[in-house]
């Protein structure tokens, strides 16, 4: 249990570097420093960079956990657009993990397996997501002219375009609710 601790300690100094400094930032040594732990006890947690980029990853997805509240709740438009607003960098913790999700993002083009890890999480949320529009098509709530899939489809690449722009251009978070409602209501409309 103290070694599982540690790894998830040293893989939150990580992921402090990796959102400060980027990706290519992470090293033994930067997370020894950052962590307060010695070289060799990073060393001994971590065999390889590898493996310290892969804890790391896992981290980063069990900290990026949205609570939107319970699934279509009040409504399937209203839960999308919290769900959407709860991923955008819009203070600094959210800033932080859509900093830490584009480093590995990036990263996934050179490396297999962070694309396969990223891939994997993604269609996960995909499918969830295509099973709740499902189960609101279904019980009346939905009747877009969209497929299911396709509503998933271009709300993550919306959400995803939208979270890396206001990496670098902040916007008013009201103009920007008032942004995702809209684009939400336009996915759902019939």
């Amino acid at each position: 249990m103290a070694t599982e601790h540690r790894e998830q300690e040293l893989a939150d100094a990580a992921l402090r570097i990796v959102a400060r400094d980027g990706l290519a930032a992470l090293s033994f040594r930067a997370v020894a420093s950052e962590s307060g732990w010695s070289l060799g006890a990073v060393q001994k947690a971590f065999t390889s960079k590898r493996e310290l980029i892969a804890a790391t990853l896992r981290r980063a997805e069990q900290s990026t956990e949205t609570a939107a509240g319970p699934p279509a709740q009040p409504d399937l438009r209203t839960w999308l657009s919290r769900l959407v607003l709860g991923a955008l960098p819009l203070d600094a913790e959210r800033r932080a993990a859509v900093v830490v999700g584009t480093a590995f993002a990036d990263q996934a083009a050179f490396d297999d397996d962070i694309a396969a890890a990223i891939r994997v999480r993604n269609d996960g949320i995909r499918s969830q997501l295509e099973r709740l529009c499902a189960w609101r098509r279904t019980e009346g709530e939905l009747h877009a002219r969209l497929s299911d899939a396709q509503i998933v489809r271009a709300l993550l690449a919306f959400a995803g375009g939208l979270a890396a722009e206001l990496l670098y251009t902040p916007a008013d978070p009201a103009a920007i609710t008032d942004l995702v409602e809209n684009t939400v209501t336009a996915l759902l409309a019939d």
